[in-house]
């Protein structure tokens, strides 16, 4: 008696069977890796990428080098040929009149005086509050973060009429009005800063905190030797929120500066635009500009690094 025992027939590997096992992880989309390798997808490929690219970069660079450009150029020129490379010639007296004439280097320096103290201010209050919420945790811990969040809700609006009543009479000592303090104070305490410094404190090891308890380490010696040095990637990103809000900012700085000396470049420039020409009116606002930019050449690793708030430590 034979018996006779059916093996099961090979199954033939069809190329989408060896694409799943050979890429497997290879995120699935529109176009399946097979139609990625053909020369005419990978050229519409790089055309579009290359669209989209010089897109980007005209959008996003081509005011500012326009306004490089007028303002360094004629009033004449930048009216009748916006779009020409100096049909008259470079005037280079635009910035020179720009920065005496109009004095738009002391409006200038009182931009970086203004930005300055806020973001010193304003990193301080961060800090210290996040460092109360993350790591001290106090009994009343829940509640101060319940009211700190719900002043996100309020708008700022709401605010300009106590806040400038606050500033101009204050409970004690002089009305801060025509004082950077007057503008220092009210908008460094940020919440949002708060609970974004906050978030990045919990992410911090717990063991390395309960160590420096064990060694002896009182509560400031621990937040300026320990939190500090591994908090530098969100350090440089609510700098950079600091900073950008400063320059940003037109109405508070309007109400409480009033006295055009102590005046920043975003108040004072709209004043003294119907004052000047053109030509030198947009060499004063690339002079403006120029904080900005290096703000952000110098801070974009930083910026790039801290995008994704994570730990500081790992292992």
């Amino acid at each position: 008696m034979s018996i006779t025992i059916k093996l099961p027939r090979p199954r033939l590997r069809t190329r989408r069977s060896l694409d799943a096992t050979t890429e497997p992880d290879v995120e699935r989309g529109i176009l399946s890796p097979h139609d990625r390798r053909r020369t005419p997808v990978r050229v519409g490929q790089v055309i579009s990428h290359i669209v989209l690219m010089g897109g980007l970069l005209v959008v996003g660079l081509g005011p500012l080098l326009w306004l490089a450009k007028s303002a360094i150029s004629t009033t004449q020129d930048t009216i009748q040929y916006p779009l020409q490379f100096w049909p008259s010639g470079i005037d280079w007296a635009n910035l020179e009149q720009a920065w005496v004439d109009v004095e738009v280097g002391k409006y200038f320096f009182n931009t970086i005086a203004l930005a300055l103290g806020q973001w010193v201010i304003g990193l301080v209050i961060a800090t210290t509050g996040a460092y109360v919420l993350s790591i001290l945790r106090p009994a009343y811990a829940r509640v101060l973060q319940g009211a700190i969040l719900a002043t996100l809700f309020v708008p700022s609006v709401v605010l300009l009429v106590p806040l400038f009543i606050t500033v101009a009479r204050p409970a004690f000592g002089p009305s801060l009005l025509n004082n950077y303090l007057g503008v220092w104070l009210p908008t460094a305490a940020n919440a949002f800063n708060i609970l974004i410094v906050k978030r990045f404190f919990d992410s911090l090891p717990q063991e390395v905190f309960e160590a420096a308890r064990t060694d002896g380490a009182g509560t400031v010696r621990m937040f300026w030797s320990i939190v500090l040095p591994m908090s530098r990637p969100i350090l440089g990103v609510v700098s950079v929120f600091i900073v950008i809000a400063s320059l940003k900012d037109y109405l508070w700085p309007k109400l409480v500066l009033t006295v055009p000396d102590v005046q920043p470049l975003g108040v004072r420039l709209p004043n003294i635009q119907s004052q000047t020409e053109l030509d030198v009116t947009l060499a004063a606002l690339a002079i403006a500009t120029i904080i900005p930019v290096v703000l952000f050449l110098a801070f974009q690793r930083l910026i790039l690094r801290g995008a994704g708030l994570g730990g500081a430590v790992k292992g």
